[in-house]
């Protein structure tokens, strides 16, 4: 049956790559979304089979995605996708000790004029999870930093496996995109899993006192796009 732009049609992964298990769009559905300070999109939220971790990530269709992965398709603009790691305490409590929360407002809103994807993906602090990622905070209250503080527990410094964002993204016919994200890791691992990022466009700074150290450490620590004003 002809791929038709409502269903995403599977993207083989790229020559050279390693190859990924393929996953399988399982369902789709339209969610309106409103943030805080009024700005209001919808999504066509997309469940999966297959994935690699079993865990349940969603990618969101913002804007005109259909259009846009027609054109990338056809040698055109590539799409505009964000991998964006859930953070219960910025992206719903409204936390400052990181820049999740604005981070994913700016990204539903520069996707949405743009066509593509957020990626929600279920790797709360960094891979660690929720309870760790406190007991982080907990170390960090201490002198240590967000790394130090990951190592201190036991855990890897950044423990976060893109392998079922690749998987979601060839499932969904993204095998060309425009990354939104800061972290070039993202961009690595997603290249070596078969999808083809052709460029990666930072995203906003969003400083405050409560996070300008936190910020500094992933610029200087893993390499983090980001020009830190200074914050009195």
């Amino acid at each position: 049956m002809p791929h038709t732009p409502s269903e995403p049609a599977p993207a083989a992964p790229v020559a050279g790559t390693a190859p990924v298990r393929p996953a399988a769009v399982r369902r789709q559905v339209t969610v309106p979304m409103r943030f805080p300070d009024g700005y209001a999109t919808s999504a066509r939220v997309f469940t999966f089979d297959g994935l690699a971790d079993g865990r349940e990530h969603l990618a969101l269709g913002l804007g005109d995605w259909r259009r846009s992965l027609t054109r990338s398709a056809n040698g055109g603009r590539p799409v505009l996708v964000r991998p964006h790691s859930e953070c219960l305490t910025g992206d719903v409590f409204g936390s400052q000790r990181c820049d999740c929360g604005p981070q994913l407002r700016e990204a539903v809103e520069r996707i949405s004029e743009a066509g593509g994807f957020l990626l929600y993906l279920r790797q709360e602090g960094r891979g660690i999870g929720l309870y760790a990622k406190l007991d982080a905070y907990a170390l960090q209250d201490t002198g240590l930093d967000t790394y130090e503080a990951n190592v201190a527990l036991g855990h890897g410094e950044d423990e976060r496996d893109y392998t079922t964002a690749a998987q979601m993204l060839l499932a969904l016919g993204a095998r060309r995109v425009a990354l939104l994200s800061n972290n070039p890791d993202k961009a690595e691992q997603l290249g070596r899993l078969g999808v083809h990022v052709e460029s990666r466009v930072p995203t906003g700074v969003h400083v405050s006192a409560a996070n300008v150290r936190y910020l500094a450490t992933k610029a200087t620590h893993s390499a983090h796009t980001l020009d830190l004003p200074m914050v009195d």
